[in-house]
């Protein structure tokens, strides 16, 4: 028989777990597929559930082509993330959309900020506000297939002579002339684009941009960087646009001897079935390098407030931190975004690793207006020239013309 000092002690344990259910609070990461990616995510949501049992991460994830706009239409339904990824070069795009939230400097101090993230973080800045925080920093640099390499005799390259006869060497055809195996990739949907405006323009001579962030590579340096990389495969023909479709593809496949691509490509080589190795960007003629940064960032969305938005606050405070750094760097093998956390002895002495590293010391971050705008100028200038035969100073004219028209819109 129950007494009514038992039921007492059940309606407050009744209570009690009312108090405690009602506490617990759910917030929902959004970033789009990429397999090593995901999986880094999926283990530090479940370090940080471990550690916050009273918050509930829901891990959602759409296809890159897709995932822009799935934010957007999910910010006009009045709903979407509590802590979104995106990409530094869409940052204008989010803030002006109303997509994301500046962070409360009173959480995220920027004085912490600026002193310990690499210094390319100030690119989530807008006015005195950040509205974002990296995991980890990318860099370019070159891989190789060790064993092409070695077959056709030669060193894996350090400077853009070298890179070129290493591209001969290494390139097989069939009986019909046709590439069957590429010396190097050429792939300006990947990450070529950024190699030519970040890094040939300047060893030609020019920058990409002017101080006030106008297009500035329409001269001669803009048009010997774009005649080096075209002759690759009008005059050189070590390497094809749209072989296997993606030059990442055809260099997992072994059919590739290099390819320019980022630290983020390091996770998904691992299962490439033949031995590379990584060496910086080839220098020009005079030793000078130079490359290009970039990152994913983790921002508070715009429809997070009260306990949400302190648990987002929460998450990615952790997910900024230097644990999730190194897990991240296992896993995704992207550069840890904080300084101290990059920059070990062990990191500088990795022959994988060191090579980006060094790359991080020169590298420049391009402001991105629009990036999947401002990229496809630079994929229709090349397909010009090797499509239609359109002079090089015609087609580069044309590119800056429509890159400058899209920067211009973006600062309205």
């Amino acid at each position: 028989m129950l007494t009514k000092s038992t039921l007492a002690g059940l309606a407050a344990g009744i209570s009690f777990l009312a108090m405690g259910s009602a506490q617990a609070v759910e917030i929902e990461y959004w970033q789009y597929v990429f397999d090593s990616r995901v999986q880094a995510m999926d283990q530090l949501i479940e370090k940080f559930e471990a550690a916050n049992p009273d918050i509930t991460v829901k891990h959602t994830t759409f296809p890159y082509a897709d995932y822009q706009t799935r934010v957007v239409a999910a910010k006009v339904a009045g709903q979407g993330p509590d802590v979104v990824q995106l990409f530094y070069g869409w940052t204008d795009q989010f803030v002006n959309g109303g997509l994301i939230q500046p962070l409360d400097p009173a959480v995220f101090p920027h004085a912490e900020i600026e002193s310990q993230f690499f210094p390319i973080v100030s690119a989530m800045k807008r006015g005195d506000d950040y509205y974002g925080l990296p995991i980890a920093v990318r860099s370019l640099a070159l891989f190789y297939n060790k064993a092409l390499l070695e077959e056709a005799g030669v060193q894996p390259p350090q400077n853009l002579e070298e890179l070129v006869a290493a591209a001969k060497a290494t390139t097989k055809r069939d009986g019909g002339g046709n590439i069957t195996s590429a010396g190097i990739t050429l792939d300006m949907a990947g990450q070529d684009h950024q190699w030519w405006r970040e890094v040939l323009v300047r060893q030609n001579g020019g920058e990409p941009y002017d101080a006030e962030g106008n297009v500035a590579y329409n001269d001669e340096a803009g048009a010997a960087a774009l005649k080096f990389y075209t002759d690759l495969q009008t005059e050189h023909k070590v390497g094809q646009m749209g072989f296997m479709d993606e030059g990442q593809a055809a260099f997992r496949a072994g059919l590739a001897a290099m390819t320019i691509d980022g630290t983020f490509r390091l996770g998904a080589f691992e299962g490439n079935p033949f031995e590379w190795g990584v060496v910086e960007l080839p220098a020009d003629a005079n030793g000078m390098r130079s490359n290009y940064s970039s990152y994913f960032a983790n921002a508070i969305g715009a429809t997070a407030e009260g306990e949400e938005l302190a648990a987002a606050q929460k998450f990615l405070q952790y997910i900024s931190s230097p644990e999730a750094m190194e897990i991240w760097l296992d896993v995704v093998g992207e550069l840890p975004a904080r300084r101290d956390v990059a920059l070990t002895e062990a990191n500088l002495a990795d022959p994988i690793l060191g090579p980006f590293l060094k790359g991080l010391e020169y590298a420049r971050t391009t402001r991105f207006y629009d990036e999947a705008a401002q990229r496809q100028t630079t994929i229709d200038m090349v397909n010009r020239v090797l499509l239609e035969n359109q002079s090089i100073e015609d087609s580069l004219n044309e590119a800056a013309a429509a890159e400058q028209a899209i920067i211009d819109q973006g600062r309205q």
